[in-house]
């Protein structure tokens, strides 16, 4: 069983504000929907069945997104990374983004640390992840020859790509890891996402950021949403200039990546209705390894 602390759902894209202001190929009111989780056991500030921690919606409209809320439709307690509640809405949107996708609607996908994990099995329909030491650890990234020429990094400036390949900037909070050896030995993973990161515990290699060849899925095990929006003292955390010049560009390029979709609600009171803006975030103290939660019923 997979806790929820320290993970996040799968972000997906439905997009379009209404009425529909988009420029011939982009939508310049990009709204992002991201996946609730069931909520963490024993949190004294838990309402409802389910949260999304604050730092990600921040992370999102730093780079000129808006939010919705993706529901659960059903309450759940620990986080099963192939059983869970999360996992079967996971489920669901990966499946129509695939559908989308491959009838040239753009759809696209990012997974953060759980995310990335859930990203995983999704595609090999295995849990091929295997413990690792990288609990509060800050490192920095080990690119795959031509990476800096991938998607998702193509149009990071080279001083922010320095200082991700030279400084302990990107933030680990995970457990488990996809290594190296079990991407390697199963074809489906292989075919599907291109390794652009690694990283390593001092013993076992895993994957740190890949993407996908030929659909807009994007994934990291680390947190780029930590170093502007969280603020607990512990290990792992960095508040860098460099960091979160880094944490820009990561929510830059995927919210460059949803204005590419025009999906868009029925009406402007639909879409009024669904925005993070009608909930309220709860703040849980200095302590707390997220500092504001959003809660849903």
């Amino acid at each position: 069983m997979y806790r929820q602390v320290l993970v996040l759902a799968v972000f997906t894209a439905f997009l379009c504000g209404f009425p529909a202001s988009c420029a011939r190929n982009l939508n310049y009111r990009p709204i992002i929907g991201i996946l609730a989780q069931e909520n963490i056991k024993d949190d004294p500030h838990a309402q409802g069945s389910s949260y999304i921690a604050a730092s990600y919606v921040k992370h999102l409209e730093s780079a000129g997104a808006r939010v919705v809320p993706i529901h659960l439709l059903l309450p759940g307690g620990n986080v099963d990374i192939e059983k869970s509640q999360f996992t079967r809405a996971a489920r669901i949107f990966y499946e129509l983004a695939i559908k989308a996708n491959d009838a040239s609607d753009y759809f696209p996908i990012w997974g953060t640390c759980q995310g990335f994990q859930q990203l995983t099995v999704l595609t090999s329909n295995k849990n091929l992840l295997t413990l690792t030491d990288t609990k509060a650890v800050a490192l920095p990234l080990t690119f795959s020859p031509g990476a800096q020429n991938s998607r998702l990094f193509k149009k990071f400036p080279k001083d922010v790509l320095q200082s991700l390949s030279e400084e302990n900037i990107t933030s680990n909070f995970h457990s488990w890891s996809l290594s190296i050896q079990n991407y390697s030995s199963n074809a489906k993973l292989k075919r599907f996402y291109r390794v652009l990161t690694t990283n390593t515990d001092g013993k076992k290699e895993f994957i740190s950021t890949m993407e996908a060849y030929q659909y807009p899925f994007y994934a990291v095990q680390w947190h780029p949403e930590k170093s502007p929006f969280e603020w607990i003292e512990k290990d792992g955390m960095v508040h860098t200039l460099s960091a979160i010049k880094a944490t820009f560009y990561t929510a830059h390029f995927f919210v460059s990546e949803a204005m590419k979709n025009h999906h868009q609600f029925s009406s402007q009171s639909e879409e009024e209705k669904a925005l993070i803006y009608n909930y309220q975030p709860v703040f849980k103290g200095m302590n707390s390894i997220f500092l504001q939660n959003y809660y849903f019923d």
